[in-house]
């Protein structure tokens, strides 16, 4: 049993973290997307910076090795069609948050690529297929090791009237 939770304790611990809401998700305005250099290849670690021009509301976000980002901004029902402007690589791009302002349950978001060549399709294994993979793995050594640790305490005694 012990084991197991080592082996529970140690997958937990290598898993990717549960992202926690900063916003109730009518309160949420996310923008994602990619930015990619002139030649067409991803921007890695690349500041974008994405505000409300209204009112003055903005964040900023760093792309991953795919040119990825997403920032998250906290918006109002009266900011529905406020302009939001979207800078990286000394590039922008302005649209306006569009949502409907009476669904309160449907995730707010818009994507904005920046650069050339950023139709990027997802390729690529998602990293979450290799975290699974590592923690059935895990879970399955645990398993046949404690199978062969209780079938070798089964061991018959050898002694008097024991078969040779």
């Amino acid at each position: 049993m012990l084991a197991l939770g080592v082996a529970w304790l140690g997958a937990t611990a290598s898993a990717p973290g549960v992202a926690v809401a900063m916003h109730e998700i009518d309160h949420r305005f996310t923008v994602e997307g990619y930015i990619c250099k002139a030649d067409g290849q991803p921007a890695a670690e690349t500041e974008v910076v994405v505000k409300d021009t209204r009112v003055s509301v903005g964040t900023t976000a760093f792309t991953d090795a795919r040119g990825y980002y997403k920032a998250t901004l906290h918006l109002h029902n009266d900011n529905q069609g406020d302009p939001v402007l979207v800078a990286a690589l000394e590039q922008d791009k302005k649209i306006t948050a569009q949502f409907d302002p009476n669904d309160v349950k449907t995730e707010r978001k818009v994507t904005v690529n920046i650069g050339t060549g950023c139709a990027v399709s997802d390729e690529g294994t998602p990293r979450w297929v290799y975290y699974g993979a590592g923690i059935g793995a895990a879970a399955m050594a645990v398993f046949a090791g404690a199978w062969l640790i209780g079938r070798g305490r089964r061991q018959p005694k050898r002694g008097k009237g024991a078969r040779k």
